[in-house]
């Protein structure tokens, strides 16, 4: 759809997808990527149709992390690359955690530094066998990016953050299982086949459900009890006033499968 140059970009029906496509640089982020990236995130949240975007990569590596060669070659100005670079990966982040369609991410491979931070902030996380994580900024003298310092203490806990940000472990596809940091491991050969089978599911289901969900689990951490209970009531409401909430409940008392816009 978009003439992208570091990742793939298509839109069918209510799934878009989204292809990590520097396999020569083990996918890494470099400033045009997150650009792109930034813009394809954007694309998908002003689309009120999509209902699941599905974020993967090409070749044998999800994401290495940022390009350190890239950067280094910017000198002097490597700060200013650095803030730039993370500007738009920030950007899409956003994006993609606030837009309705829910964000399934199929990791295949290494997921080190900004690959781990991105794989965090997907709803349904999807894991290769042989996948594997580690957080490796302070390998390279650096500190996270990404988002990974607000999702990570909250799905393993503040000290198994620390542990994970301080010494780089290494983490395999199970271990990642184990913490909750992904939602299924698959065979590797059967990744691409779930991604797109979860995706699909998701697309058939109701818009303003998975858009809510979503909007509920990320206010939870800032909301008191009552806040978020209020914010539950609003938003349970304005699904029930909704086609789709409408069609939601008759079909269940028809106890039939609802047909969903």
């Amino acid at each position: 759809m978009n003439n992208f140059e570091t990742i793939k970009f298509d839109k069918q029906g209510a799934i878009a997808r989204i292809e990590l496509n520097r396999p020569a640089a083990a996918n890494g982020l470099n400033a045009l990527m997150a650009s792109e990236l930034h813009q394809a995130a954007k694309l998908c949240g002003r689309d009120p149709e999509l209902k699941a975007v599905l974020l993967s990569a090409s070749g044998r590596f999800f994401c290495a992390g940022g390009d350190l060669k890239e950067l280094l070659a910017r000198g002097d100005t490597v700060g200013q690359a650095i803030e730039s670079l993370a500007d738009d990966l920030h950007g899409a982040i956003s994006q993609l955690a606030r837009m309705q369609a829910a964000l399934i991410v199929a990791v295949n491979g290494v997921a080190a530094g900004a690959g781990f931070s991105i794989a965090l902030a997907g709803d349904i996380v999807l894991a290769g066998a042989s996948a594997s994580f580690t957080m490796a900024y302070t390998r390279a003298g650096l500190c996270p990016d990404g988002s990974s310092s607000y999702f990570l203490p909250r799905l393993v806990g503040l000290r198994r953050a620390q542990e994970l940000m301080l010494t780089n472990r290494t983490l395999s596809a199970a271990e990642a299982l184990d913490l909750g940091l992904v939602t299924r491991v698959v065979d590797d050969d059967e990744l691409a086949g779930q991604a797109e089978r979860v995706a699909s599911e998701l697309a058939a289901g109701a818009r303003l459900s998975t858009a809510y969900i979503k909007k509920l689990l990320l206010a939870s951490a800032g909301n008191d009890l009552e806040t978020q209970m209020e914010l539950e009531t609003q938003l349970i409401s304005q699904c029930a006033a909704s086609p789709d909430g409408r069609e939601g409940i008759q079909a269940f008392v028809d106890k039939r499968k609802p047909k969903y816009d």
